[in-house]
C-alpha cells in the first residue's frame, strides 16, 4: 500500500490526488488536440467538485489558474484566459506602510484626533457645532468606564487633544445625543449639583460585625 505521506506533495490538496493524477497524465499526452480536450475535461470535473465557485467572478479564470499551477506551468495548451503568471506565485506581497506615530487615548484611535483636528481648523459654525457633537458621543462610547464623571473626562480630554482650542459648551450639550442615566442634556454647572446630591442619597453601606467565637463558646 502506497501512502499519501509518500507520494509528492500535492499543489492544491483541496482537488485531491486524483485530479492531479489527471493532470499528470495531460502532461503526457503528445497529440495537442487530444491534450486540450483532456485539459477541458478537467476542468469540468474540477467545476463540479466545487459548484458554489459559480457564484464568484470570473470562477473560470480561477480554474484555469489552478490547472496551471498544478502542471507547475508546463501544460502547453491553448488558455482561454490569460493564466496566473508563475513568478508571482511565490513572491511576497509588499510591505503595508504602518503609522507608529503616539496615540494619546488608545481608547479614542487615530481617526478621532484626526477629526479633532480636523474641527480645530474649521470656523465657528452650525456645522462645526454638530462636527463637536458627534465627536463628543463617539469619544463617550468609546470610553472604558461610563459614570457620572464620564462627561468631564470627555471635556478634559477634547481639551487636550484639541490643544486647548475645543471644550464642551452648554450648547453642545444640548446637540449630544447621549442616552445614559449619569449624563442629560444640561449645564456643566447642573452637572455638577446633581453628581453632589447623587452621591449624598446613596445609601451607605453597614459593615457587619463578626462574632467573636470563644472557646467557651464552642464547649
Amino acid at each position: 500500500m502506497i501512502y499519501n505521506t509518500k507520494e509528492e506533495r500535492l499543489p492544491l490538496p483541496e482537488y485531491g490526488r486524483t485530479v492531479q493524477n489527471m493532470v499528470d497524465h495531460a502532461l503526457t499526452i503528445q497529440n495537442r488536440n487530444e491534450r486540450q480536450h483532456c485539459a477541458e475535461t478537467i476542468i469540468d470535473i474540477m467545476e463540479r467538485m466545487f459548484p458554489k465557485m459559480r457564484e464568484l467572478p470570473d470562477y473560470k479564470r480561477k480554474l484555469w489558474d489552478h490547472l496551471a499551477i498544478m502542471s507547475n506551468f508546463k501544460l502547453d495548451i491553448d488558455y482561454p484566459y490569460e493564466v496566473f503568471p508563475e513568478d508571482k506565485l511565490n513572491s511576497n506581497p509588499e510591505k503595508v506602510p504602518y503609522n507608529n506615530s503616539k496615540i494619546r487615548f488608545r481608547h479614542y484611535g487615530r481617526t478621532l484626533e484626526q477629526l479633532i483636528a480636523k474641527a480645530c481648523e474649521m470656523p465657528e459654525s452650525n456645522e462645526k457645532n454638530n462636527l463637536l457633537a458627534l465627536i463628543c458621543n463617539h469619544m463617550f462610547k468609546c470610553y472604558p468606564n461610563v459614570n457620572a464623571d464620564t462627561i468631564y473626562m470627555i471635556d478634559a480630554n477634547l481639551n487636550e487633544l484639541s490643544h486647548g482650542k475645543l471644550y464642551i459648551t452648554d450648547d453642545l450639550l444640548r446637540l449630544m445625543d447621549v442616552r445614559n442615566e449619569f449624563y442629560q442634556p444640561q449645564s456643566m454647572e447642573e452637572m455638577g449639583k446633581a453628581q453632589q446630591q447623587a452621591q449624598s442619597n446613596q445609601p451607605k453601606k453597614k459593615k457587619k460585625k463578626k462574632k467573636a467565637q470563644t472557646m467557651s463558646g464552642q464547649l
